[in-house]
């Protein structure tokens, strides 16, 4: 039986010397962002899973439009695949961010290029039916003047989905939401097909990458309980300003 897709999710690329080189500039968003020669490792081994005979379907998405896409594109490229590029279009331009003519050129070498919503500014589940209009809305509008063609996929900032937020997704024309709940499971809201990924960080070894890809259980089942247990402290209101105290506390005692 054919196995249903696997979904991985990256962010940046940036080195131990400039870790706000690229996407957004906090400590958790640095947990995301990979050493180049490391994704390049990530990537060879990825193919290598996507090479053999029982491999299955693989998308490899990028949220945050952060300055170094192009150069993971050109990762992509050098092993023959290609990516879901997720653009946050309030950024687009900004300092550590893609300019309007890279997103371009992405799409012309053959990678997706799909909404990270407007602002990328807090809770999307918390969000009125207002405002994730506008998030959805206003993304999709511009990307797809800019691209000349309709942009229909999306993938939720910060993994704060809900009913609501892939109803409205729906409503802008978006037909493929990535959420960031680790799962192969797909469920259809209003013609919008919602869809798990697998989150890679910058801790992560090319095996583990690997290994997820190729659809070994256990390193899929750890993401899912982690996932689970951490449900209920997200619809917490201070779960946001506690994840930001830990990932800066975490940092500090890195460099000290």
């Amino acid at each position: 039986m054919k196995m249903r897709p696997i979904t991985l999710c990256y962010h940046d690329l940036v080195t131990g010397d400039d870790p706000n080189a690229s996407g957004f500039p906090t400590p958790s968003a640095a947990t995301y962002k990979l050493d180049p020669v490391l994704f390049d490792e990530h990537i060879q081994a990825i193919g290598r899973v996507i090479g053999r005979p029982a491999g299955g379907d693989v998308r490899l998405t990028f949220d945050d439009g952060g300055s170094t896409s192009c150069r993971i594109a050109d990762v992509l490229e050098k092993h023959g695949l290609r990516g879901h590029f997720f653009i946050p279009t309030d950024y687009i331009g900004k300092a550590a961010f893609v300019n309007a003519r890279e997103i371009g050129d992405l799409r012309r070498r053959g990678h997706i290029i799909g909404s990270h919503s407007c602002s990328h500014r807090g809770r999307m589940s918390s969000k009125t039916v207002d405002v994730l209009m506008r998030e959805w809305s206003g993304s999709v509008r511009i990307l797809s003047d800019l691209l000349g063609e309709a942009v229909a996929s999306a993938s939720v900032p910060s993994g704060y989905y809900s009913e609501r937020v892939a109803e409205t997704a729906a409503a802008a024309g978006i037909r493929l939401l990535f959420t960031l709940e680790p799962t192969t499971s797909e469920k259809t809201v209003h013609g919008c097909l919602v869809a798990g990924r697998y989150t890679i960080r910058k801790w992560h070894s090319a095996e583990y990458a690997a290994s997820i890809a190729s659809g070994a259980q256990a390193p899929r089942l750890k993401q899912q309980v982690v996932w689970n247990a951490k449900k209920a402290l997200k619809a917490a209101p201070f779960y946001t300003e506690f994840r930001k105290m830990y990932f800066e506390t975490r940092r500090r005692v890195i460099q000290s």
